[in-house]
C-alpha cells in the first residue's frame, strides 16, 4: 500500500460517517479502553468472511460501530469556527448531515481496502471532560504512523471530535475550506456547495 493512501485508509477506517447515537452504549471505561473496543469491533466487521460477501451488510455495520466512535455536531461545529455561531439552527443540522454524507462517499470505498493494518494504543492524557489518546497506525510492513484521537466526555461515553494524522488534523483541514468558501460566499453557500456535491 502506498504511502500517500496509507493515511486516507486508516481515516476512512475510523472517520467513516453515520448515525451520532447507537442502541448499543458502549461499557463504561477509560478513554483509551472504550476506542480500543470500537475499533478492534470495526476491524472484526472488516475482516468477517460472511459480511465480505455481503457489502450492504457490512457497511451497515460498520456505521453502526463507527457511529460510537466520533460525535459528528462536534465535528462539523469546530470545522465551521466562527461560523457556527452565524449559522442558523437550520443550517448547522443540514451541515452535519452533508459533512457526514461527504466523508461516507470520500472514504467508504477506501475502508475496504483494508488488509489486516493494527493500531497500537500508545499514552493517554486526560484533561477532566477531554482526552488525548494516541496511537499508531502499524502498517503490514510495521511501519508505525502517528494517529492522536481527541475526546470529549458525553455522559458515560468518550467520542472522538477530530483525528490528527502525521500532525494533520482532520478539523483543522475542513475548517480551512470550510472558511474559503464562506468568506467568498456565506454559510448558506457552503451548504448549497455541499448539498451538490451529494446530488
Amino acid at each position: 500500500m502506498s504511502r500517500a493512501l496509507r493515511p486516507l485508509v486508516l481515516v476512512a477506517l475510523l472517520v467513516v460517517p453515520f448515525g451520532l447515537t447507537s442502541s448499543r452504549d458502549a461499557a463504561a471505561g477509560t478513554p483509551t479502553d472504550q476506542l480500543r473496543d470500537r475499533i478492534d469491533r470495526v476491524v472484526g466487521i472488516l475482516d468477517d468472511g460472511d459480511l465480505k460477501a455481503n457489502p450492504a451488510a457490512r457497511r451497515a455495520a460498520l456505521r453502526g460501530v463507527t457511529g460510537e466512535i466520533f460525535d459528528f455536531t462536534e465535528i462539523t461545529r469546530r470545522a465551521l469556527g466562527r461560523h457556527w455561531q452565524t449559522a442558523s439552527a437550520g443550517q448547522r443540522d443540514e451541515l452535519v448531515r452533508l459533512l457526514s454524507a461527504l466523508m461516507e462517499r470520500s472514504y467508504m470505498g477506501r475502508i475496504e481496502q483494508y488488509s489486516g493494518e493494527r493500531i497500537a494504543f500508545v499514552s493517554e492524557v486526560v484533561d477532566g471532560d477531554l482526552a488525548t489518546v494516541r496511537t499508531h497506525f502499524l502498517t503490514r510492513g510495521g511501519t508505525p504512523i502517528p494517529v492522536d484521537y481527541r475526546l470529549a466526555r458525553a455522559g458515560d461515553r468518550w467520542l472522538a471530535y477530530d483525528v490528527t494524522i502525521e500532525g494533520v488534523s482532520l478539523v483543522a483541514n475542513f475548517r480551512a475550506q470550510f472558511n474559503k468558501i464562506i468568506q467568498t460566499s456565506s454559510t448558506q453557500g457552503l451548504v448549497e456547495r455541499l448539498r451538490a456535491r451529494q446530488e
